[in-house]
């Protein structure tokens, strides 16, 4: 089992540095994901960032994508 306990990791969101901490298994699998879909993690992370409303954190919104797309099959 991966581990369990959130890890930082940094991105670069239009010029502006930020950083989310998410468990490993979400990390590796949102890298998956914006390699599938031809995008940079930072690509990826700006178009959530822009969608996500205010209500809701980066991280948080990140998982939500992944589970969203793994229960999609993606």
């Amino acid at each position: 089992m991966t581990d369990a306990r959130p890890q930082k990791h940094s991105l670069t969101l239009r010029g502006h540095r930020t950083s989310v901490s998410l468990e490993t298994a979400f990390w590796e699998e949102f890298q998956r994901l914006a390699q599938v879909r031809g995008q940079s993690v930072n690509q990826l992370a700006a178009e959530i960032d822009t969608t996500r409303g205010v209500s809701s954190g980066l991280a948080s919104a990140i998982r939500l994508f992944v589970l969203t797309q793994v229960k999609a099959g993606q």
